[in-house]
């Protein structure tokens, strides 16, 4: 490659990579958590501690005076916060999705999030990545994706070259329904710098309002691993949709031809709203960060210990923090979907002091 395909190719790091920052979006009085405001609240607040312990913390918020009350003992050198208007708080699929050239280069990459297909309002969220570049947070050039469709959660990148994603997403009729795959998949390579995509076309979770994201289903822990949510109960309304996931997971090939690691979560125990539907509760929800994992929990002290423990044997030098997600579940979502980490050196300077 020459030095200036070099400097024009550029790739989505693997979350397992040096971060600079996580990014968290509060949530307030107009969003959906207005009726549980307090519990939420304090879900956030565990989440941005641990957060702190291992990489800057960017929070934002339509008025931040309530975001620092409920963080006022973070260390001020420890977050940074910015005032933008918001719809909703899952700032995994809103936020900024950064890729890095051979040299060092970021660029940020401004997509399209339409709240899932049209399904909710998002036209504030929406704008969230073009004001914090305008903000100057990033080091980093800015590339318009704006006529694309495209949530974080939907993807993952092993930094190598090789996205894992699902067709019940990227396929949905609602996102970019005048493409097709090789369409789709031809963009996505484009601008994340892969050479390959992996499609999963089975495992959705009831209640699931991402139509199938990756990060509830299946997740590139390292290289050569990916961890996968396993359902062995043929009573379970997910057995057969998880096991057919299951099979299409075995079968897929590392770039070098070589089989993965796979390797099972257990499905957390059913959990239902007031209403009598099921929540999709899932441990591959997880998030990186640098020397720790971040885990949902839910209450279910069999499951979230055997969850913990083969998180460990996967990642035996990250402090593996669990986080009780019980509240997060109520609104369809969990660990991962509410956070967006920043590689290292592309936040600038200025944020991190």
């Amino acid at each position: 490659m020459t030095n200036k395909e070099q400097d024009e190719h550029y790739i989505l790091p693997a979350e397992w990579e040096p971060q600079d920052a996580v990014l968290l979006a509060m949530p307030h009085e107009l969003t959906d958590w207005s009726y549980m405001l307090d519990e939420v609240k304090a879900c956030y607040k565990e989440i941005a501690h641990a957060i702190v312990r291992h990489a800057h913390l960017i929070v934002v918020a339509p008025d931040c005076t309530s975001a620092r009350n409920n963080l006022s003992d973070i260390p001020a050198g420890k977050v940074s916060y910015l005032e933008i208007d918001t719809n909703d708080t899952w700032a995994r699929d809103f936020g900024a999705i950064i890729t890095r050239n051979a040299v060092g280069n970021f660029r940020v990459n401004d997509f399209k999030f339409n709240g899932w297909g049209l399904k909710f309002a998002a036209n504030l969220d929406n704008l969230v990545t073009r004001k914090m570049y305008e903000a100057s947070v990033w080091n980093a050039d800015y590339n318009n994706c704006l006529g694309f469709v495209l949530e974080g959660g939907s993807i993952e990148s092993d930094g190598k070259g090789t996205l894992l994603t699902t067709s019940e997403c990227l396929m949905s009729p609602n996102r970019n329904g005048d493409l097709s795959r090789e369409e789709i998949e031809a963009k996505l390579c484009a601008i994340t710098g892969a050479k390959r995509v992996m499609w999963l076309d089975h495992g959705a979770l009831e209640g699931d309002d991402t139509d199938s994201h990756i990060d509830t289903l299946a997740r590139l822990a390292t290289e050569d691993t990916i961890m996968y949510v396993g359902c062995d109960d043929p009573e379970d309304s997910h057995y057969e949709e998880l096991k057919a996931m299951e099979e299409q997971i075995l079968a897929l090939k590392r770039d070098n031809g070589l089989p993965y690691n796979c390797i099972a979560l257990p499905l957390p125990d059913a959990i239902y709203d007031e209403d009598g539907d099921r929540l999709p509760a899932t441990y591959a929800n997880f998030l990186i960060l640098n020397d720790a994992v971040l885990m949902p929990i839910y209450g279910q002290k069999r499951k979230d210990e055997l969850a913990m423990q083969i998180m460990k044997i996967v990642f035996p030098e990250h402090e593996i923090i669990g986080i009780d997600c019980n509240a997060l579940i109520k609104q369809h979502g969990s660990l991962h979907c509410v956070t967006m980490q920043f590689p290292k050196n592309s936040i600038n300077k200025e944020i991190l002091k």
